[in-house]
């Protein structure tokens, strides 16, 4: 199955980078997060209140190792990265982008992270947060762009030009 996988921060682009893409090469898009909403009935925000940031997780693995699919754009979760058993499938149908963006440049993206459905521990900054995340997206990560200083077209162009040579190159990481 061939398949393109973004994760990164919540606020990286993963969804508005990833339905583009999936236009320009003809694939499905997924957001993951609208399917774990639909699937268990509640927003994001709903299941971390009720569940907690552990039982959020259990769901949020499931859902992403249960999914099946072919020449799509797939958008989980920021979070998914905590997920053993998603990433393993992932790893498994398709190739893993992570579109990396400063600190400085997630920050300022975005703003009130609970109410977006970030799983933060009780207490955690989104500094803490994000350099926890970052040592994962780059462990699992095929490809890693560089986002700092490209606009949206830009990030595009980046992501279809390393996809293109990903074989071609002994480098995974592309400014």
């Amino acid at each position: 199955m061939k398949n393109l996988i973004f994760i990164g921060m919540p606020a990286a682009g993963k969804s508005t980078v990833g339905v583009v893409t999936a236009k320009r090469l003809g694939y499905h898009f997924i957001d993951v997060d609208i399917l774990i909403q639909e699937k268990e009935g509640k927003l994001l925000k709903e299941i971390i209140r009720e569940r907690g940031r552990s039982g959020f997780l259990e769901v949020e693995d499931r859902i992403n190792a249960e999914l099946e699919a072919d020449h799509a754009v797939i958008a989980p979760g920021g979070s998914v990265v905590y997920c053993e058993n998603a990433m393993r499938h992932y790893k498994e149908i398709g190739t893993v982008v992570y579109l990396q963006a400063s600190y400085e440049t997630i920050s300022n993206r975005l703003h009130h992270a609970k109410n977006r459905g970030v799983v933060l521990r009780e207490g955690q900054s989104l500094l803490e947060l994000y350099e926890e995340r970052v040592k994962l997206f780059e462990k699992y990560a095929d490809l890693t762009i560089c986002e700092d200083g490209k606009g949206l077209d830009e990030t595009i162009e980046a992501v279809l030009d390393a996809v293109q040579k990903m074989d071609e190159l002994p480098c995974k990481y592309y400014k």
